[in-house]
């Protein structure tokens, strides 16, 4: 294993060779980092949006704002999703052995966050629907 990479601080030889490209793809990251915020911001805003319509909707307000929130549950997935590529990205780019760790902790904790928001919006359709067949 190379030293440099454990250290970090040092440049390595993408950083070396290749600067044009490092600099592409950290704006490129920078990019969907962007793209990710605002993907959850739209979903925030189509649930409110939603949210207060099913207020007036009377005897159909549960099943609405549940609707309402499988639908952010999609826009948080994928904002999340988003996320993770822009941190392997970075990561990449930064070839730190502390980099690489944070990583996969933050890999580890968005994936527990999508998995139990999966479990959460499967349950409002299995309580709005009853139980999938097919399971």
């Amino acid at each position: 294993m190379n030293s440099t990479w454990l250290e970090g601080g040092k440049e390595s030889l993408l950083h070396a060779h290749l600067p044009a490209l490092v600099e592409g793809l950290t704006w490129v990251e920078a990019g969907i980092d962007l793209f990710a915020i605002t993907v959850m911001l739209i979903g925030v805003l189509r649930f409110v949006a939603n949210f207060l319509r099913a207020e007036r909707a009377g005897d159909k307000r549960i099943a609405a704002i549940d609707d309402s929130r499988i639908e952010l549950g999609r826009y948080i997935l994928a904002g999340l999703e988003l996320f993770i590529v822009s941190d392997i990205i970075e990561t990449a780019l930064s070839l730190q052995l502390l980099d690489l760790v944070f990583l996969g902790l933050l890999v580890a904790i968005r994936s527990a966050i999508s998995y139990f928001l999966e479990r959460e919006v499967a349950n409002i359709r299995t309580g709005r629907t009853g139980p999938d067949p097919a399971a």
